[in-house]
């Protein structure tokens, strides 16, 4: 399902407040909104002047709540973090939305009685226009926390996007000025950093891998402009994809938290942050009690970047990956529907001078099992440049280990292994009429110059299992179980032998304009 981000709680100059939200079709009859918690605006701003502190103030401290919990020890919590918890302001410019219809101009004559009128609605004759003439001033507001005594501020990504000034408000009531240390739209963190005259108390990372459903948590943030507000609740799930970009691994929690709370961290019952409050899944723009909060095993390697570097640089692999299914699962031999199915492997790549090779499933990578086909760009990503790496792969119904030597993503990556489109297909007695792959073909069906074997798909018979699956004209089979494909002739053979078959099973191998993807036909 798509998600889309639009701005929240952002407003311009003389205008009623907005919403930004992602919103999630779910079905046919019904749109619900997940909505981002706080507006967005990006661009740095100016830090304010003054000597830097020494940073020897301590963490803040609290004793962990293991048992029955009593209002006094949460109120403790509460008023030991606080201080370290700030809200964020901040001030932009958005272009006018397109289609808007243009305020005319007009000159009136001196002594004219429409001249009051005019004024009022248009703004002073001749007016000068300025770089902003055609945008609008917003104004939004954010949560965020501290996270060295030297002025170091966690928050999302989205919260600062446009801004052009960025203000951060302690708990104290002081407010500076704050510049963009770095940010990272993919996981939607950023790192602020403000020059206060004295250290600063501070709040340290938890481990949220050791956070279980059930647990305890408190959010403290900015939600409407209303700072310092606490809430409490319970980890309602682990590991949520809510399909905002290539890396969601987020905790979802019953604790409400609204539009303002983004950035703002999420605790656990021994004063830690274990995750940052991002999103709610919400039908009207309130509060529903399903909020999303980004894991603090995901955040500090990324935060930790953005300190010292300025920007992120993530491990790449260099494949293309796709989920296995029961039948993929089945006619590799593989006991279980776990792990991610190579489709294709990049030339030259680490995986590549790994021996990866198509058809390969990975189960494992780092020491971490590929549970899930997300997993693997998460783990990969997470993996510095020129790091030996070993990972477990299936292949040919056995497991063997490789190691990898994992490289830097380039520009042009958008993820370490990414899942192809959907591009199910058939073969055989399947409606599909076939071709060489030849230059005339890759001409006239737009397929791909890199490609150097297989067979074209030019005609695919409606109602048909291959239309049933999805092929097209333009798909070039370049495998067939573990056979490479050079002709049609190939095609036939292997479904012939297939129908014959106890099982009567058939794994293809198809590219789409340069995207592979595995399917499989049954033929029984």
């Amino acid at each position: 399902m798509l998600v889309k981000k639009e701005d929240s709680h952002s407003f311009s100059t003389g205008e009623k407040p907005g919403k930004r939200r992602l919103r999630l079709p779910i079905d046919k009859t019904a749109a619900v909104t997940m909505a981002a918690i706080l507006a967005g605006a990006g661009g740095v701003s100016w830090a304010m002047s003054g000597k830097p502190p020494t940073a020897t103030s301590e963490p803040i401290r609290t004793e962990a709540v293991q048992t029955e919990q009593r209002s006094g020890d949460l109120a403790d919590l509460i008023a030991a973090v606080k201080p370290a918890v700030v809200n964020i302001s901040v001030i932009g410019h958005q272009a006018a939305a397109s289609g808007a219809m243009p305020v005319p101009q007009f000159r009136v004559p001196p002594g004219s009685p429409f001249g009051e009128f005019f004024r009022k609605h248009f703004g002073p004759p001749s007016a000068a226009r300025t770089p902003h003439s055609h945008a609008r001033e917003f104004r939004a507001v954010g949560s965020g926390f501290i996270i060295s005594a030297d002025g170091y501020v966690v928050t999302n990504h989205h919260v600062v996007r446009q801004a052009e000034q960025i203000n951060v408000i302690l708990d104290d009531g002081n407010s500076y000025r704050a510049s963009i240390q770095g940010r990272d739209p993919k996981t939607d963190l950023a790192l602020l950093k403000i020059k206060p005259n004295k250290p600063l108390p501070f709040i340290e990372f938890g481990d949220s891998n050791r956070a279980r459903v059930g647990d305890r948590i408190v959010a403290i943030g900015n939600p409407f402009g209303l700072g310092g507000s606490a809430t409490t609740g319970i980890i309602s799930a682990r590991g949520r994809d809510i399909q905002s970009g290539p890396f969601d691994d987020f905790i979802q929690i019953d604790a409400p938290i609204n539009q303002g709370n983004s950035g703002g961290p999420l605790f656990n019952m021994h004063g830690r942050v274990i995750g940052i409050n991002t999103a709610i899944f919400s039908p009207n723009g309130g509060n529903v009690c399903i909020g999303f909060a980004i894991p603090s095993s995901q955040a500090r390697t990324i935060i930790a970047q953005l300190r010292s570097n300025g920007h992120v640089e993530r491990g790449w692999l260099g494949v293309q990956i796709q989920m296995l299914t029961r039948e993929l699962a089945d006619s590799m031999d593989l006991p279980s529907e776990q792990g991610a199915l190579v489709a294709s492997v990049a030339p030259r790549s680490p995986a590549a001078r790994a021996g990866v090779r198509t058809g390969d499933v990975i189960l494992s990578f780092n020491g971490r099992d590929v549970t899930r086909m997300k997993d693997l760009p998460r783990l990969v990503a997470q993996v510095g440049s020129d790091q030996t790496i070993s990972m477990d792969v299936w292949r040919n119904g056995k497991k063997r280990r490789l190691n990898v030597v994992v490289g830097t993503a380039p520009e042009t990556v958008k993820q370490a292994a990414y899942q192809p489109r959907s591009a199910d297909g058939n073969e055989g007695k399947l409606g599909l009429a076939l071709a060489p792959l030849t230059n005339e073909s890759r001409h006239r069906f737009g397929v791909d110059d890199t490609l150097k074997h297989g067979a074209v798909i030019v005609d695919v018979r409606n109602g048909s299992p291959a239309a049933e699956k999805g092929l097209r004209r333009g798909d070039v089979i370049m495998r067939i179980g573990q056979s490479d494909i050079s002709d049609p002739q190939q095609v036939v053979e292997a479904v012939n032998r297939a129908s014959a078959g106890a099982d009567g099973k058939l794994l293809l191998l198809v590219n789409r304009h340069g995207t592979a993807q595995f399917i499989t036909m049954d033929l029984a």
